[in-house]
């Protein structure tokens, strides 16, 4: 499933107010990481990640790596920061970044 325009860009919106939870360094991907990636994409459906490469390159690998590895969508990068986006139809809505601000699209 590819995300639609009109979806990225709600995305986007959302995904400007959020803090990274998830940093990926230099080490690479570890199953531990993977594991923290797959339970917050459980938990909040949307989530920013912090890559800390210096190597534009080596970012866009590792996103390569993370999406494949999840099956996460990639919603957006900038610089160091990706936008990873996986749909949960059981998401809890307490917790799910695209439930609480679905009425929010950048306007406060």
């Amino acid at each position: 499933m590819s995300l639609s325009q009109a979806q990225k860009k709600a995305f986007r919106s959302i995904g400007h107010h959020l803090n990274p939870v998830v940093t990926v360094s230099e080490n690479g991907v570890s199953d531990n990481l993977l594991a923290e990636l797959n339970r917050a994409l459980n938990d909040h459906e949307l989530i920013k990640v912090k890559l800390a490469l210096p190597e534009r390159d080596d970012r866009a690998a590792m996103i390569n790596e993370l999406l494949a590895d999840s099956n996460a969508e990639l919603v957006q990068t900038i610089g160091k920061m990706a936008l990873l986006y996986r749909r949960n139809p059981k998401a809890n809505p307490k917790l799910s970044n695209v439930t609480r601000f679905e009425n929010h699209h950048g306007r406060h």
